[in-house]
């Protein structure tokens, strides 16, 4: 019996990246036997960052600070927006993404570092805004772990977001955060239904494992927020209120959604994957998708590509309002406490005097 090599990954090929000289293509030479090939493994490799906290500016994403552990993800979500940035490396936005990872193994010594620095400024750091920082590679190297358990030492804010139950693990210092009014949570919820997440997102968590995650946080203190992204029309569109409503009984406390992004290799890496797994939607799934993008496949405007436009684009908003009043996601966002810093002392200095600690 033939074995799939693509089995649990979200590429269907490892197209070149834009920035290499000669592209590649998959090619059936007739040598794969009866036996198939072999699964693609997954490979990582740990690497000294200069630099911990990134910084945007981007006026339509909700915070300024965030810490990537992790480059590329196992998780091997078809739609991830941070697929492009393999290629920077020179690897693949597509296979290479999800099995060629990267770990940022002085993470935790450089946030201290940061930390430490006499014109730090504390602002809310979101951990997770590119890649999962709790895909399965974290289970052995527990940088984030160690990042929250900096967070906690000098009681900084700090956000997460996570598709993955792992989450969990860390909830005895996610709780004395929340306590403190130090932290918040956002769980990725795409669809209740197990094989449309199976087939979107191979190796994260299943549907029900993160409405348990939700619970789990909500009643240990910890607010979360729901995240109905990407909304894919023709695909998931339909489960909105179905999402909403079971994440409320979980204890979600807010919501957001983001529309499908198609920017740069992850268009074509998408529509292999639609061809794939949903053939007979294929083209209803595109046509929408343009729809909201002013006739193209992406638009980066700020403003408008998390949300798109056009009639489609409105009713998929109109939706989500409607079940946010009903549910009473519609509150004031919730904001982080910046006053209980204190900051590290740095090496070989001296305690303020009056410090009560």
């Amino acid at each position: 019996m033939k074995s799939n090599p693509l089995h649990g990954r979200g590429a269907r090929t490892n197209a070149s990246g834009r920035y290499e000289r000669f592209a590649r293509e998959a090619f059936d030479d007739g040598w794969v036997g009866e036996e198939g090939t072999r699964p693609f493994e997954t490979i990582v490799t740990p690497e000294l960052a200069k630099t911990i906290i990134s910084t945007n500016h981007s006026p339509d994403i909700s915070f300024d600070q965030s810490i990537n552990p992790y480059r590329g993800c196992e998780h091997g979500c078809i739609y991830c927006y941070a697929r492009p940035n393999h290629a920077y490396v020179g690897l693949s936005p597509g296979l290479d993404f999800e099995t060629k990872l990267f770990v940022k193994a002085n993470a935790v010594e450089l946030l201290e570092r940061e930390f430490a620095k006499p014109g730090y400024k504390p602002k809310t750091i979101m951990l997770g805004g590119v890649t999962d920082i709790y895909q399965p590679i974290e289970r052995g190297y527990g940088i984030t772990r160690g990042i929250l358990e900096v967070m906690e030492r000098w009681r900084h804010p700090v956000s997460l977001i996570t598709k993955s139950q792992l989450v969990i693990r860390d909830i005895d210092i996610l709780a004395r955060l929340a306590e403190r009014g130090l932290t918040k949570t956002a769980i990725s919820v795409t669809s209740l239904e197990r094989r449309i997440s199976r087939v979107m997102e191979p190796r994260a968590a299943a549907p029900h494992r993160r409405v348990e995650a939700i619970r789990m946080l909500a009643d240990a203190g910890v607010p979360v927020t729901v995240m109905v992204a990407p909304i894919v029309p023709a695909i998931n569109d339909s489960e909105i209120e179905a999402i909403l409503d079971e994440c409320a009984r979980a204890g979600a406390s807010a919501a957001g959604y983001v529309v499908l992004r198609l920017p740069l290799e992850i268009k074509d890496l998408f529509r292999e994957w639609l061809y794939t797994h949903f053939p007979d939607r294929s083209t209803r799934v595109m046509s929408l998708v343009r729809q909201m993008r002013n006739g193209r496949d992406y638009d980066p405007e700020w403003g408008k590509r998390q949300r798109g436009e056009g009639p489609y684009a409105k009713l998929i908003a109109d939706r989500f309002a409607a079940a946010s009043r009903r549910l009473g996601f519609d509150k004031p966002r919730l904001a982080l406490d910046h006053t209980q810093f204190r900051r590290p002392l740095e090496h070989g200095g001296q305690p303020d005097l009056f410090s009560s600690e």
